[in-house]
């Protein structure tokens, strides 16, 4: 196997100049197979994912002259796989990508090592795994797996797959899989591929996507539908919960290796994650965020002049809470488009402009004004605090923050980077606590119940059996995180 990785660590200030208080996205993942030219068409759907991870990006391929290749590079995928001299190296008509925003290994700290996909050598022949979510049992299964003689390569969870897979004694490379997956719990969807198969695989939970299309003779297996659109395939389905789907050149086969379980699907991927173009659950993402705004609007009116989103992720619940409250939508905060990774190397100074670099306010729309303002999430509050204070220095009479989903009060250990539970504003403050720490003149906060109905839940939630998973607001989690239990890390109470 050749390597077309360059082994040189990012410099942090790089890849993360500033702290924009968000939850990052975890990762996305994208296959091809059945298509001249397959490592291509990946990397476009990888451009389409970028959102889902900025730090680093590969892709493995297989074409049967050359064998597998790779290429493992750090940054945006426009920057590293739109070259020629690059993706002349990854020939084939079966390829696989990832895009990794660091949730479990060395965060901040990555090597290229780290970047996946992950690639190994069986007595069967080669297979390469690309892994979205996050490992729950991790340090236990690689404590065991180094003590039976493993030896690991990388900081990530992921490669704790590889591993199993190569102790199995299954007598196929789809085999070892499921047998390897079912001793890994948590969260995963994967799309794996050998030398004549795209393979891809959600837990039984389904807390992650993963959709098939159809492209020409081919097929083609992503995060989400929206990487679908760019390469022109046709959405196909989801793959369900618990289903792992085969694809070769005979077409596609399907079975459920897991135990049966009710579905708990990531509802933050609803609020913030997905990409506004795509579908989730046969809904548009769009109108899921419309919908949030139009509850948020029934839940908490504020009399105002106008309603303005933060760019971009607040967009699509603004417009709907101007919609039903019937106060103007206005774009009083405006967004560098451009804004990527700074020319500039931050100094203090550079450092506290973080947020003027990235948004400006609109002042001659703002002064003397009554004004919502609508963002998706409120982690640390960081970011809150400057985007109000800008407000206010442009001369608003008054602001007043409505979030567009509940507070964010425990940690995320399904694959999504979330800062420790008493750096998160909600698990330490109440809302009036939030609302005088971030100097506003009102502070509301959608409910579980209103984000559950926004989303199609006529109902609300369901208490004894939630429909998603929303244990980064219930402290509810659908899978014991065994490691963080064992690193200390306490459970909702009854009393919580």
């Amino acid at each position: 196997m050749t390597h077309a990785d360059l082994d040189q660590s990012p410099e942090p200030w790089l890849t993360n100049p500033f702290d924009d208080d968000k939850l990052k996205e975890e990762c996305g993942v994208f296959g091809v197979i059945g298509t001249a030219e397959a490592a291509n068409f990946v990397a476009l759907g990888l451009h389409a994912l970028q959102h889902r991870g900025q730090e680093a990006g590969g892709i493995v391929s297989y074409d049967a002259d050359a064998g597998f290749q790779q290429a493992r590079r750090f940054g945006y995928v426009r920057d590293n796989f739109t070259s020629h001299k690059v993706m002349e190296t990854l020939p084939g008509e079966l390829a696989i990508g990832h895009v990794r925003y660091s949730t479990a290994g060395n965060k901040g700290q990555t090597a290229i090592r780290d970047v996946q996909p992950f690639f190994g050598d069986f007595s069967l022949g080669g297979a390469a795994i690309a892994h979205n979510g996050n490992i729950t049992n991790a340090e236990a299964l690689r404590k065991e797996l180094v003590e039976r003689g493993s030896i690991f390569q990388s900081s990530s969870d992921s490669e704790c797959i590889i591993h199993l897979m190569a102790r199995s004694m299954g007598r196929t490379i789809p085999d070892r899989m499921e047998e390897a997956l079912r001793k890994v719990e948590g969260a995963f969807s994967v799309v794996a591929m050998t030398r004549t198969k795209l393979i891809g695989v959600r837990d039984p939970l389904g807390v992650r996507p993963l959709v098939l299309g159809k492209i020409g003779d081919g097929y083609a297996l992503s995060s989400e539908t929206c990487a679908l659109d760019i390469i022109g395939a046709e959405f196909v389905r989801e793959i369900e919960p618990g289903e792992m789907v085969v694809i070769t050149n005979k077409g596609i086969e399907s079975h459920h290796p897991f135990r049966p379980a009710k579905s708990r699907f990531c509802i933050f991927e609803h609020v913030y994650f997905s990409r506004p173009d795509s579908i989730l659950g046969g809904r548009s993402v769009y109108e899921t965020r419309e919908n949030i705004g139009r509850e948020l609007a029934k839940e908490s009116p504020v009399e105002a002049d106008m309603v303005c989103p933060v760019p971009d992720s607040g967009t699509p619940a603004a417009i709907g809470y101007s919609i039903q409250s019937g106060i103007p939508y206005a774009m009083g905060i405006i967004r560098n488009q451009y804004m990527g990774r700074t020319f500039i190397e931050p100094t203090e100074q550079i450092r506290n402009m973080g947020v003027r670099l990235k948004l400006n306010v609109n002042r001659a729309l703002i002064k003397g004004k009554r004004v919502i303002l609508v963002d998706d999430s409120v982690v640390r509050g960081t970011t809150s605090r400057k985007i109000k204070e800008m407000i206010l220095d442009a001369g608003a009479a008054e602001v007043h923050f409505r979030i567009a989903s509940p507070p964010t009060a425990w940690p995320c250990f399904y694959g999504v980077d979330t800062p420790q539970r008493e750096k998160l504003l909600a698990a330490t403050m109440s809302e009036d606590e939030m609302r005088e720490h971030l100097g506003v003149d009102s502070l509301k906060f959608i409910s579980l119940d209103g984000l559950y109905r926004a989303v199609g839940e006529a109902q609300g939630r369901n208490p004894k059996s939630p429909q998603y998973c929303d244990a980064c607001f219930s402290g509810e989690y659908p899978v014991a995180p065994s490691d963080q239990i064992t690193n200390g890390f306490e459970l909702k109470t009854a009393a919580e």
